[in-house]
């Protein structure tokens, strides 16, 4: 036991050890300087500052919406008392295709300028500092995150002296401000034409020859196909932009954003409809820090061996979890196939299990940075936002449940292996057994999980995949320590005939797991799509069959049941490659309860409103939310409480991919649903645990204004 425990443990060393090998990222991908358009600053005055970054040739950073990836600069601001800085003022942004995404952001140099208000009572003759760090994703083909530490020391001039620009400045301010757009001159109008938008800009002055390259720029991330061409066309009445919605069916009936064209060679922008209103540009950490300031908690100041203890914990958590009770009812059986093997053998099936969970926790972990790497908004259980990944395991589960009830026999039938063959394959089952429960795992979320998880995103590969093996160890020890306990094997009964009924029993709950997975591909996929995926249980059923009946069979007939079986396998493979272009828009039932479906920009605005805000994310995958939602959003108590206390319920359904709501999980260090917050004006939120009570929740939202912070 103690050798199993120490070869696992040196492996968690041996990745920790091998960060000392992930290379530099390049420090010449992004040069950032903080500049100030006065020589001097005036006490109670308000300046305009500016973050320039110059971008190596090739690389570009990202627009305030980035498209279909990515995530847009942020500045983390030190101040002096009293000072203040506003939201940033972002230039145009251009169009930048990365194979089939479309990104919206900035190559070569962009200067991003914001107000900056100075202390009233700052003392003249002394310099005001201000400076910060400023995060951002720098890409190519590839993306690197990366940070600079900024800073700027600006005089202060005499009270009642007006600051003069600063000449050194002047041309990049100028350039700065001609890059930003403007209020449109023009009435503009969106209309429905078919399942696509026109944007209209009525300007009666604009010639078809002297209009070229329009684009349009949406505020929202998820309002429009970013990929889709924009076909242009100029007549008597102005300017015509065709524009893909997103979904047809939620086409928006107004679509704030920018309008770029070029007009005899010049490049013109304006601002069409109300912008959000925008977030400051940066969180203002003022010191000292008030004593009544939020303290961190203790997730929120993880190390690389904290997050590992966090991750084993939520690992052997994790075993309690709904998600993972198919499996555990194929561990039972396991077990007791075993109780009759000598102790050797039943350790060997321990380790062997324990083996693919680390394999798939740490091919699923690698997978996910490499895709976040190159700039993909994604997070963990980012697999089961494909409705083809959730058809597939649930066609792999039905196939597992046939083989339990008898309709088909893995072992002989397949390929008619020898005794010996048969027996080494054991040691592979309880591998793949493993790479199951994983797989099935993923759309619980436990606790101490989320900030383990959230902190390894944010870390260098080996460090992250350290975290992430930590939190299969957890999944896999207890059974591992059940295969290396003598008394446990005491405990089970000897294999005998009576296995063939525990077998049956045991593919009921595989099959409700084959439910479950249909109702969560209903609600990802339209009705055609759901039908094709009904249509491939059927033919998976069907091939079962066929190839168990070809053990009867000889020759010929043998041959053309296992024809059969794999045709009917084929097209199974083509009505899964047609799901992802089935995909539906999210359910009504995220809406009920009094709950509106989340945006950032919906979210800003009830802040700006001085509301109290209920924040939900979930997915329909996600177990967790789903017996959240039922055994405590959804009670009298906790209703009458959002009602009485004026809370505003927002949900985001992250089912599948919503760049808005990953880059919120992202916000608070988390790297997937569930995520409850609770807003209370601009005051920064309140962070739930991941599974809730209805206490936690009436405690939260019955808490006085003042006491809001923790």
């Amino acid at each position: 036991m103690m050798r199993i425990l120490t070869t696992l443990v040196l492996l968690l060393a041996g990745l920790t050890g091998a960060q000392a090998l992930v290379p530099k990222q390049p420090k010449d991908l992004v040069r950032a300087r903080l500049v100030a358009e006065t020589a001097t600053v005036a006490p109670g005055s308000t300046v305009t500052v500016g973050i320039h970054m110059a971008m190596k040739p090739g690389w570009h950073v990202y627009w305030r919406n980035p498209g279909d990836s990515g995530l847009p600069p942020e500045m983390a601001w030190e101040l002096p008392p009293g000072a203040r800085v506003g939201a940033i003022d972002w230039p145009v942004p251009e169009r930048l295709p990365v194979q089939t995404l479309m990104n919206y952001g900035y190559e070569g140099e962009v200067t991003l300028l914001l107000p900056l208000s100075v202390p009233q009572n700052i003392p003249a003759g002394q310099p005001l500092h201000v400076g910060g760090k400023l995060s951002y994703l720098v890409c190519e083909e590839i993306c690197i995150p990366g940070s600079s530490d900024l800073a700027l020391d600006i005089p202060v001039a005499a009270p009642g002296t007006t600051p003069l620009p600063d000449p050194a400045q002047a041309a990049l301010f100028a350039q700065a401000r001609a890059a930003l757009p403007i209020p449109s001159p023009w009435p503009s109008r969106l209309t429905r034409e078919g399942n696509g938008l026109v944007l209209h800009l009525d300007h009666a002055g604009l010639t078809a020859g002297s209009v070229a390259e329009a684009a349009f720029f949406p505020y929202g991330e998820t309002v429009l196909d970013n990929a889709a061409a924009q076909t242009l066309t100029v007549d008597d009445t102005g300017l015509h932009l065709a524009l893909k919605p997103s979904d047809p069916a939620t086409a928006p009936s107004e679509l704030p954003g920018v309008l770029a064209f070029s007009e005899n060679g010049t490049r013109r922008a304006f601002v069409i409809g109300v912008a959000p209103a925008a977030a400051p540009a940066a969180t203002v950490m003022a010191e000292p820090a008030p004593a009544s300031a939020p303290v961190p908690a203790p997730e929120e100041t993880l190390t690389l061996w904290s997050a590992a203890g966090f991750a084993l914990l939520g690992g052997l958590v994790l075993n309690l979890m709904p998600c993972v009770f198919p499996v555990l009812s194929i561990k039972v059986l396991s077990l007791v196939k075993q109780a009759g093997q000598s102790r050797a053998r039943v350790r060997i099936h321990g380790l062997a299990y324990t083996a693919g969970v680390l394999a798939s926790f740490l091919a699923l972990a690698g997978l996910l940075m490499a895709l976040k790497s190159g700039g993909a908004t994604l997070g963990w259980g980012f697999q089961l936002q494909s409705p083809i990944v959730v058809a597939l395991l649930a066609y792999g589960l039905l196939a597992m449940g046939l083989s339990l009830s008898g309709v088909w026999h893995l072992g002989g039938g397949v390929a008619g292996i020898g005794d010996g063959l048969t027996r080494r394959s054991g040691y592979q089952g309880s591998f793949f057994t493993g790479v199951l429960a994983t797989l099935v795992a993923t759309p619980c979320t436990a606790p101490f999980m989320g900030a383990a998880v959230g902190f390894a995103l944010t870390q260098p590969p080996a460090a992250g995949l350290t975290v992430f093996a930590s939190l299969g160890l957890g999944l896999a020890l207890p059974f591992l320590l059940l295969t290396v306990w003598p008394g446990a094997l005491r405990l089970m009964p000897r294999p005998g005939a009576w296995m063939d009924t525990l077998k049956g029993v045991l593919a009921f709950p595989v099959y409700a797991t084959v439910a479950w997975l249909v109702w969560v591909l209903a609600q990802q996929v339209g009705p055609n799509g759901l039908l094709a995926g009904l249509a491939g249980l059927v033919l998976v059923g069907f091939a079962a069959w066929a190839w168990e009946r070809a053990r009867f069979f000889d020759g010929w007939s043998g041959g053309l049941a296992r024809v059969t079986a794999l045709a009917a396998l084929l097209a199974v493979a083509g009505l899964v490659t047609v799901l992802d272009g089935e995909r539906a828009t999210a359910g009504p039932s995220l809406t009920t309860g009094g709950f509106e479906l989340f945006t950032q920009a919906r979210l800003d605005g009830l802040r700006d409103d001085g509301r109290t805000v209920f924040v939900d994310m979930t997915a329909a995958w996600c177990i967790t939310c789903q017996i959240n939602e039922r055994t405590t959003l959804s009670r009298d108590a906790v209703r009458r409480a959002f009602h009485a206390n004026d809370v505003a319920l927002l949900r985001g359904d992250w089912t599948n991919q919503n760049p808005e709501i990953t880059a919120l999980l992202e916000r608070y260090g988390r790297s997937g649903v569930p995520l409850y917050l609770v807003y209370r004006g601009k005051a920064e939120a309140v962070v739930l645990p991941q599974i809730l009570t209805e206490g936690i929740v009436l405690a939260e939202i019955e808490k006085r204004p003042g006491l809001a912070q923790r």
